[in-house]
């Protein structure tokens, strides 16, 4: 009888732990936090769903201009990785020590492209002295502001063009390529200025031209993981978006994706 009592308590016991750790156990994992270029956000998505489907880690993306997120960065949000659509904004979180630099990854590249609405007639070809200023008539160019990387892309191709200054009082400055994008694609204005990659998913808009890569500084799009992660599978997702996985989704989307450095 002693002993059955002895074993009887022995298992309360040994339950009660089982049943104590069950929650820990079962709590689902925090969400590891991307933020990323808004010019990623259709092939960011399907990269970050297949992620998960790989490695059971959920993923959530913060999109927006590289410039605000760098800043937010800086002041503290709560991110794992950030994915910058120029190096300029990496370089920047590097100079402060809030990017783990051994993680940094060189990812992809774009195009530059001229957008119009898709029902527009302008013809125009992109290049040295183009009429653009004739083209947009009583209308303002699309185009993301001074910070944002698409709209210093685009100021560099429109000045090595010999065009800015009969463009730079007619802009419909955007807070983002994506803004720039919506604005074009609404009627709002009649051309704009983004990545050839934005405009393939959206139908409201046509490729009137690409600009020369040699216009402009090269459009390259850093990965790396941020200082104050404390994350072990945000380093696995950066390296995630260059494995044959993550880049056959870019490519579907357009983007060309840049090899290891050797």
């Amino acid at each position: 009888m002693v002993a059955l009592l002895r074993r009887a308590i022995v298992f309360r016991f040994v339950l009660g732990l089982v049943v104590l750790a069950a929650p820990a156990s079962a709590a689902p994992s925090a969400p590891l936090t991307v933020f990323a270029a808004a010019s990623l956000k259709n092939a960011l998505d399907d990269v970050g769903a297949e992620f998960m489907a790989t490695t059971h880690v959920p993923v959530r993306f913060s999109y927006a201009a590289s410039s605000a997120l760098a800043r937010q960065v800086e002041q503290g949000a709560p991110a794992d990785v950030f994915i910058s659509a120029d190096p300029d904004w990496m370089g920047y979180l590097a100079k402060r020590q809030l990017i783990v630099a051994r993680s940094r990854r060189d990812v992809l590249t774009n195009h530059l492209a001229l957008i119009a609405p898709a029902d527009s007639k302008i013809r125009l070809r992109v290049g040295v002295g183009m009429p653009l200023a004739a083209a947009l008539g009583s209308g303002r160019l699309a185009v993301a502001g001074p910070e944002v990387p698409a709209g210093k892309y685009a100021r560099a191709s429109l000045t090595s063009f010999g065009v800015w200054d009969s463009v730079k009082d007619k802009l419909a400055p955007a807070e983002n390529v994506r803004a720039a994008l919506t604005f074009v694609a609404r009627d709002a204005t009649p051309l704009g200025i983004v990545y050839d990659t934005d405009a393939k998913v959206e139908p409201g808009v046509r490729i009137v031209g690409l600009f020369p890569d040699a216009s402009h500084p090269p459009i390259i799009y850093p990965a790396a993981v941020i200082s104050a992660s404390r994350d072990p599978s945000a380093a696995v997702f950066v390296d995630f978006l260059r494995s044959p996985r993550g880049a056959g989704i870019f490519r579907r989307y357009g983007f060309i994706v840049l090899p290891p450095r050797r």
